[in-house]
């Protein structure tokens, strides 16, 4: 079992510490919500006052924040924090070149980081079924496995930043399928074709998906109780966008879905569950619900 020094308890990362705690981890929570801490600690888990006290004598250093400003500062406490040889994981979803950055500084003092993002929203996090996306260093990826295999599956797609690059691919698919969902409903609900049977249909055909398997009847429902919201989503398709710049490629239709996702928040819709793309359809047909 690893000592681990979690930081970052919130939607997704507090049920993945959890389930690190049940798995018999010795783990330690930060998170800057004090209300997150007493609730992990409540759970089994034990409290930290600061970053640097839940990574104190830890030899795994996990991390689930909001975006890289916040994964950087963290970084700049634990790296000249923790001795050699110590695991850093960033679980979090931020800029490729942040991961290569971090992972070139902890290769300096010794500290093994690895980027490992993950994809499974809030019910992949309770359910402990992510897919977790690894770049980094091989050795270090083994050598976190037994821990992130606690948490879903993981998979090594490459060296540092990988993982990321592969985690603004998958939004980028996720995103754009929440739109072809919501114009697909649109059309059969203004077609005056039952929407329900239709989507059943397209779930049993070619057009089968996992966002139809577990969406379809909320987005029928018009219920959008966050899983992943869709601010957090804009941020995403903003890393998919810097990442195909740096590539040199051009993703046309990431850049529209990109608008449809700005449009939902400008909406006021950013604390929606990303399957709220619907609602911008809606609005564009004239056919709000």
């Amino acid at each position: 079992m690893s000592t681990i020094g979690f930081v970052g308890l919130g939607v997704m990362g507090a049920p993945m510490a959890r389930h690190l705690v049940t798995a018999g981890h010795d783990v330690t929570g930060f998170d800057v919500h004090t209300p997150a801490v007493d609730a992990f600690a409540a759970d089994g888990g034990a409290p930290a006052t600061s970053v640097a006290d839940a990574v104190r004598g830890a030899d795994v250093v996990i991390t689930m924040l909001p975006n890289h400003p916040q994964v950087e500062e963290v970084a700049a406490q634990v790296l000249p924090a923790v001795p050699p040889g110590t695991l850093f994981a960033d679980m979090s979803s931020i800029r490729p070149e942040t991961s290569v950055r971090l992972a070139a500084e902890g290769a300096a003092t010794g500290v093994r980081v690895i980027d490992a993002p993950v994809s499974g929203g809030q019910t992949g996090a309770r359910q402990a079924t992510l897919s977790i996306m690894v770049g980094g260093d091989e050795v270090a990826f083994a050598a976190a496995r037994p821990v992130l295999e606690v948490l879903g599956t993981p998979r090594h797609v490459g060296g540092a930043g990988a993982g990321q690059v592969v985690k603004a691919a998958n939004q980028l698919v996720v995103a754009g399928i929440y739109a072809l969902v919501s114009e697909a409903i649109v059309l059969l609900e203004g077609s005056d074709v039952g929407a329900k049977t239709g989507l059943d249909v397209l779930a049993g055909g070619l057009a089968a998906s996992r966002i139809l398997d577990l969406k379809r009847e909320s987005m029928l429902a018009r219920e959008f109780t966050p899983g992943f919201r869709i601010d957090l989503h804009h941020k995403d398709m903003a890393i998919a966008l810097d990442a195909a710049r740096d590539a040199g490629v051009a993703l046309p239709v990431t850049g529209l879905v990109a608008q449809l996702v700005a449009a939902a928040r400008a909406m006021g819709h950013g604390s929606l569950d990303h399957s709220a793309l619907l609602k911008v359809t809606e609005t564009l047909s004239g056919r709000e619900a």
